[in-house]
């Protein structure tokens, strides 16, 4: 019997025809293993996952391997996106006894849930073995393996403990996380470390505050950069925009396909940002780009954002994306075939498997004369137009409450940037009018999404699926990261509402993920119980709970003049800050916030009749300092707190500029806004 069904996640769904007798994580599952006095097998893994699949195929579409399963055990398939909870649980058991971690993740554990032999992939013969020796311990050797299960628990309860040293995340330990990336950074290839090469989105962002801050051009230069090595190579689709998870190499030339919300989502901040304060044509066209990927390609009408496109297409990693010459002739004829080879790096021998290529710019389109621009442009739709009559990797369309905060917020930030341009009359003007229209309708269809079915009762829902709310309950990031995107789009529309819920959210964060010392837990008060309650301070792949609530609360802060709000935030990071003066690439979210908590943030209120096309509000967005936040609109809207009781001047637009909810007298000139913004550094 397989439960998986009526599953909402798609990776759970992709077991559902095993003949594994799977059961989703629930406390039915444990009660069955104790009632059978047997072992659980914890399988973790996400729908994207190229060695998830390779797993499944091997192992539990085998009817003998499925048998060994089900005899001995009882299987419990979790989606890590849906229930990063237990992943998080599990994961660190799993670094603990292993050293290392992954996906798909395999944890063997007493009935009770205690973990007691984990690992990652296990090839089909290893597995099988592995399925013998762990029912013979479990038999003959009970003592044992829980004393080895009691003693992993103790050692990852001692992992997740959320008390520790705290200190003020001030200028000093700012100015030495950005000298500890230059020291990592890959001078060569862009970037930090060596394969495989992972976009550092978060670390990039905090960059570009800290530059903002102290004009430091090494770290300008580091975000230039590994920026433009990202977007010209193969980790970056060259055809339809958007970026893949990771380089298996370090110089960004073959992916791992799959293509993740979160990373989309970053990457559009890191080049929309990166754009607005250079004027880089190469930021401005990958940041529309990206716009276009995640509102063509991620986007659900009527929902929000899917999470990811898979890595392999029918089972093979690459089958979409690589090219020969050969097929590039067959797409382009032989002249523009030999063009697209040179310009695209596609040789005979190949930079992938099998002799093909994936994709990289070889030179600049950017700074181009205007015909070769166009050829690369009909070269680019014509082998795009080929591409779509390729087989299509799958889609795990639900969405996760995080991601799609992490999407919003971005989206907002593009549309702002994208607007100061608006009247920029170029061969690409109609181009960028399209996205920014797509985009904009898609942030709000996700927006609206969070806020009436992931919105339950107060508290929010992690995941969603065809429009159906899953009932995993929302953890900290998942909070953090969609009151930040409310409060984004709160500066964006003026709207009061979406101020409002940012406040609820945050409110119900503070009251249900806090523990002592200004430190927080990422599951719930009320939360399912697991074997320890997970608070991980590191940002990841994603930001950490604890930075995504930053964030947010920051954001907040400077909106309302609530300054409680602010002093949870410095408390917060207080816990962060000693990981921050170590390891700066596993807290760039957390520093990025830092930035914006020592630069002010600045509040700017513009009272115009015309946010859409005041100068004033260009100028405030052009040139505001790190973190700040910009709100337009007509005096004393209703839930817009920074427009209350700031009147016109004379009958004018004015530019109201505050810091620290201390105010400059108000400015009605274009020149007089940005000469004080510019004394913000």
């Amino acid at each position: 019997m397989n439960r998986l069904v009526d599953a909402t996640s798609p990776y759970l769904l992709q077991h559902a025809d095993n003949p594994v007798d799977w059961w989703p994580w629930c406390d039915e599952a444990f009660a069955e293993a104790k009632r059978r006095d047997v072992p659980v097998i914890i399988s973790v893994g996400y729908a994207a996952c190229h060695w998830c699949h390779v797993m499944a195929h091997e192992s539990f579409e085998n009817e003998q391997v499925a048998a060994f399963m089900n005899d001995g055990f009882v299987s419990i398939k979790v989606d890590r996106e849906e229930r990063p909870d237990v992943d998080a649980v599990y994961m660190t058991a799993t670094q603990a006894m292993t050293g290392q971690g992954g996906w798909p993740m395999t944890v063997f554990a007493a009935p009770d849930g205690t973990p007691f032999f984990c690992g990652t992939y296990f090839p089909r013969a290893n597995f099988v073995r592995l399925l013998q020796s762990v029912t013979t311990a479990w038999t003959d050797q009970r003592e044992e393996v829980l004393r080895q299960g009691a003693a992993v628990v103790e050692a990852i309860g001692g992992a997740q403990a959320v008390g520790g040293p705290t200190a003020p995340l001030d200028a000093t330990l700012l100015d030495a996380a950005a000298a500890g990336l230059a020291g990592e950074y890959d001078a060569t290839n862009g970037g930090f470390g060596g394969a495989p090469k992972f976009p550092p989105h978060m670390n990039l962002l905090f960059l570009l505050r800290h530059h903002q801050r102290t004009a430091d051009p090494r770290s300008l230069e580091i975000v230039r950069h590994t920026a433009e090595a990202m977007a010209r190579g193969g980790i970056y689709d060259q055809l339809a925009g958007g970026f893949a998870r990771y380089s298996v190499d370090a110089h960004w030339t073959v992916p791992h396909f799959e293509k993740m919300l979160y990373d989309n989502a970053l990457l559009l901040r890191v080049y929309t940002q990166l754009w607005r304060l250079t004027g880089d044509p190469l930021a401005r066209r990958i940041a529309r780009d990206t716009a276009r990927f995640l509102a063509d390609e991620l986007h659900r009408p009527g929902e929000g954002f899917a999470s990811a496109l898979d890595a392999d297409t029918e089972g093979v990693e690459g089958l979409t994306y690589a090219w020969t010459p050969a097929q590039l002739v067959e797409a382009l004829g032989e002249d523009d075939g030999r063009f697209a080879a040179d310009l695209f790096t596609v040789t005979e021998a190949g930079t992938f498997e099998h002799g093909m290529s994936v994709l990289r710019l070889a030179r600049d389109v950017d700074d181009v004369a205007p015909e070769i621009r166009a050829r690369w442009q009909q070269v680019v739709g014509q082998l795009l137009a080929a591409r779509d009559t390729r087989p299509q990797p799958a889609r795990d369309d639900k969405v996760v409450a995080a991601w799609n905060g992490l999407a919003i917020t971005a989206i907002a930030e593009f549309l702002q940037v994208a607007g100061l341009y608006a009247s920029r009359q170029d061969e690409d003007a109609n181009l960028m009018e399209g996205v920014t229209i797509v985009a904009d309708g898609a942030m709000r269809d996700a927006a609206e999404h969070l806020a009436t079915a992931h919105l339950v009762d107060g508290r929010l829902r992690r995941v969603s699926r065809d429009g159906k709310v899953g009932e995993p309950a929302g953890v900290l990031d998942d909070y953090g990261c969609v009151a930040e995107a409310f409060c984004a789009l709160h500066q964006l529309t003026g709207e009061g509402r979406w101020l409002t819920l940012a406040g609820q959210l945050l409110d119900a964060a503070l009251a249900h993920f806090a523990a002592s010392g200004g430190a927080y837990y990422d599951t719930a008060d009320d939360a399912e119980r697991l074997i320890t309650r997970p608070a991980d301070p590191t940002d990841n792949a994603t930001p950490s709970g604890r930075s995504a609530l930053v964030a947010g609360l920051v954001a907040y802060a400077a909106l309302t003049g609530e300054t409680r709000y602010r002093e949870a935030a410095e408390a917060a990071l207080a816990t962060v800050a000693p990981i921050v003066a170590r390891h700066a690439r596993f807290t760039g979210y957390a520093a990025m916030s830092g930035e914006a908590l020592l630069s002010g943030p600045y509040e700017i209120a513009v009272v115009t009749d015309d946010p859409a096309g005041d100068p004033l509000v260009a100028a405030a967005r052009r040139h505001a300092p790190p973190g700040a936040v910009v709100v337009a609109g007509l005096p004393d809207q209703p839930g817009v707190p920074l427009l209350a009781d700031r009147p016109l001047v004379d009958g004018r637009s004015a530019a109201y500029v505050c810091r620290g909810f201390v105010c400059q007298r108000p400015v009605t000139s274009v020149e007089d806004l940005v000469a004080e913004l510019r004394a913000a550094r």
